[in-house]
């Protein structure tokens, strides 16, 4: 396990070993960390980094509300790979990571997008996660409605909010079904809540209706 620090801003990687290899946590602090209420930790999907739109937006945020946020790079990310690998993989680099992530002793909200939604879904209540953030929760695959993942979420076990695209095609915000959770919809957005230009909504937009979602959910966490 290692560590790269940035001064000027408490930016710093982690390298931590896992049973699926070594993953990385980019950590952006809470500002006053004295303050520091809690951890979320997000990872990316299986088509992408930490660098979309929702993630940097996210990191860029919250640290001035309290929270430390941890961006999650998976082994297969790591390692320069280009698809990801099955679930149980996903799974075990993410149960890999938890130590690190609750080693400051604070609450620890799991998140991610699309497939690393599905992670922090599935694992939540095995971990002891505080609660559960869902950002483009991939509900099917685009077209196929009945290959439906709603027991992934719905069994969370734990609060959870999900933040989905008005116009993703892998599940927008009427098909969720009914059930323990909350849900926000950045209108017209798709699966990466990118917005087409007629919508008259910007990204900066888009991203401060996500935002300021997830700022006020995790404000009301126990």
């Amino acid at each position: 396990m290692g560590c790269v620090s940035t001064a000027e801003t408490g930016r710093r990687a982690e390298t931590v070993d896992t049973e699926a290899g070594p993953a990385r946590i980019t950590w952006l602090p809470a500002e006053n960390a004295k303050n520091a209420r809690l951890v979320l930790a997000v990872s990316h999907g299986a088509g992408g980094g930490i660098e979309t739109r929702d993630l940097r937006a996210l990191a860029a945020v919250l640290p001035a509300h309290g929270v430390t946020v941890a961006l999650v790079e998976q082994p297969w990310r790591v390692a320069g790979k280009k698809l990801a690998p099955a679930p149980k993989t996903l799974d075990t680099g993410w149960r890999g990571l938890w130590p690190a992530l609750t080693a400051a002793g604070l609450p620890v909200v799991a998140g991610g997008r699309s497939a690393g939604a599905r992670v922090a879904c599935r694992t939540a209540a095995e971990l002891g996660a505080h609660a559960v953030l869902a950002l483009s929760f991939p509900l099917h695959p685009p077209g196929k409605p009945e290959k439906s993942r709603k027991d992934e979420l719905l069994g969370s076990g734990v609060p959870t909010l999900v933040v989905q695209g008005g116009n993703d095609p892998f599940g927008r915000p009427a098909e969720f079904p009914p059930g323990k959770y909350e849900i926000t919809e950045v209108p017209y957005g798709d699966h990466g809540f990118a917005v087409p230009k007629k919508s008259g909504l910007t990204e900066d937009q888009a991203m401060e209706i996500l935002t300021a979602a997830v700022t006020v959910w995790l404000s009301t966490l126990a």
